[in-house]
């Protein structure tokens, strides 16, 4: 029987990348999931409905806007609706621009700060009332190794997961006596859609071609000089969710090939 049998996880940003690498990985363990994210909506019915034929399990797909509170808190309450309970939260929502900050464009600069950092808050507060009611609660967010440590032209995205980090411990205190963890992830550079598109704007940036972006940025701050899998990322996530894990809150889990460990 999987660790999460029973259990429902609504998954942020999980039509593609790491997000839908969380929700395989949970419906593998027997979560019923709400998927969420953008996509064509042909690309989101193939993944919902292989989420459902290849574990056994129950998926719906919500297409909140992570920019708009009152979106989010549906996508939370079509969780409760639908199975009944939320008792997983992945916040794993996130758009990128890549820019000097004297040249960063205002709105772009917002949607990151919306999607990127305020959408956590705005999910975990419609959730955490739920999980209080039930007596246990896993809430995860991919924060970033940019948590940590910070990268030329990325003002606004390393502001947001830095803020996601302080979000993280601010919840897990005040959830402490509640049997509710709640933990950020913050993984290196994983070959991901977000990353391959931010490419072209770092060459523009930096001047440089596409290997020397990959080989001299993107992996240069990685030891292992390897890209972080999806999977591996899942992982630990899934870990989090069992009760080896329920001491582990207010955590940031590094997961970056050594990168911040310099």
């Amino acid at each position: 029987m999987g660790i999460l049998k029973g259990k429902v996880a609504v998954v942020t940003g999980s039509t593609s990348g790491i997000g839908l690498a969380y929700a395989r990985a949970f419906a593998g363990a027997g979560a019923n999931i709400v998927l969420n994210g953008m996509g064509a909506p042909a690309d989101v019915e193939k993944e919902r409905s292989a989420v459902e034929s290849d574990f056994g399990v129950k998926a719906v797909y919500s297409p909140a806007d992570m920019a708009k509170p009152n979106e989010i808190a549906e996508l939370v309450a079509l969780g409760e609706k639908t199975f009944g309970s939320v008792d997983v939260l992945v916040n794993n929502a996130g758009v990128q621009h890549v820019a000097p900050i004297e040249e960063f464009p205002i709105d772009k600069w917002n949607a990151i700060i919306a999607i990127n950092l305020s959408s956590a808050f705005h999910t975990i507060r419609a959730a955490v009332p739920g999980m209080k009611r039930r007596g246990w609660g896993r809430i995860i967010t991919t924060a970033s190794a940019h948590s940590q440590v910070a990268s030329p032209f990325k003002s606004a995205y390393v502001a947001a997961k830095h803020g996601i980090a302080g979000l993280t411990k601010t919840v897990a205190l005040e959830l402490a006596r509640s049997k509710i963890t709640c933990n950020c992830i913050s993984p290196g550079y994983v070959w991901t859609p977000l990353v391959e598109k931010q490419i072209p704007n770092t060459m523009k940036a930096r001047n440089m071609d596409r290997d020397q972006v990959i080989n001299d940025v993107l992996l240069a701050a990685q030891p292992t000089k390897e890209f972080v899998t999806v999977e591996q990322v899942a992982s630990l996530a899934l870990f989090l969710c069992g009760e080896g894990a329920a001491q582990i809150t207010g955590a940031n889990l590094s997961i970056d090939g050594g990168w911040t460990a310099a």
